[in-house]
């Protein structure tokens, strides 16, 4: 049995794929808001971290929803565990400049006449963005920071957000990391939600859904908060199989007990 049609959903629950204005508003993400405008503000750095799940790249996507294009310029990229070159192969194609050059200064040149040619000639202000930046090689750290350095490091033209899990701050303190460290500003850390937060997200995701009333027993909501640690991308997993568990009995219930059987099937 779908359950969809079952508990009357007009589209599926629980889903990262969110309009911004669909995306619940935590304190947690007003927190990264607010520091995120500061960053830009004085052009520096700031570090968002968090548990894997924690929201930490839907929280970026709301604050830089509130950024307009017009005078924005947001250049994300993902880090891997690459070498410095493949971060700034990847921020020249968010430049959209696609090169096969492998040197530092070449590259390097490249970056700065782009950045130079938003912050001064479009009056565009960029903005750089790092997620999963814990993934970083610590000799990238010893680098980054000269990304952020125009005209003897007065021109504030390049503020950067690094978003990571918790060891991103301790790799951060590093001899090496000292440069990139001290530029940062401000720090937000996404928190595991509360039980009574997690009761508020789920009804909130699936009033999204198109669901009024929550068929969520309390104890299938506290079995939720503690299946995840009241982390959301595990919340939203455990909810959506509780719901297909309940369906599959034809319960308009779910219970502690679906939570369960949908805590089975994940690893």
């Amino acid at each position: 049995m779908s359950y969809r049609p079952f508990f009357g959903l007009a589209r599926e629950p629980f889903s990262a794929d969110l309009r911004l204005d669909e995306i619940m508003q935590t304190e947690d993400i007003k927190g990264v808001c607010q520091r995120l405008e500061y960053v830009i503000r004085i052009g520096a750095i700031g570090l968002v971290t968090g548990e894997v799940g924690a929201g930490k790249s839907t929280a970026l996507r709301w604050a830089t929803g509130q950024l307009h294009s017009s005078s924005h310029k947001v250049l994300w990229i993902t880090a891997t565990s690459g070498s410095i070159l493949e971060v700034y192969r990847q921020l020249l194609a968010e430049l959209d400049i696609n090169t096969a050059a492998s040197s530092r200064a070449v590259l390097t040149r490249m970056i700065r006449q782009q950045i130079i040619n938003l912050a001064v000639n479009k009056k565009q202000q960029p903005l750089l963005i790092i997620d999963e930046a814990s993934l970083l090689r610590l000799d990238v750290y010893t680098e980054l920071h000269t990304l952020t350095q125009f005209q003897g490091d007065s021109k504030p033209w390049l503020p950067m957000i690094l978003a990571g899990q918790n060891n991103l701050a301790d790799n951060l303190l590093c001899r090496t990391a000292v440069p990139l460290a001290s530029r940062i500003v401000a720090r937000s850390h996404l928190k595991a939600v509360t039980r009574e937060g997690m009761e508020q997200y789920i009804q909130h995701h699936l009033r999204v859904a198109g669901l009024k009333t929550s068929p969520f027993e309390g104890q299938a909501v506290t079995a939720i908060h503690q299946g995840s640690g009241g982390l959301f991308r595990k919340a939203n997993h455990l909810a959506r199989g509780a719901l297909i568990a309940a369906a599959a009995e034809k319960s308009q219930t779910v219970t502690a007990e679906h939570v369960r059987l949908a805590d089975s099937e994940l690893l």
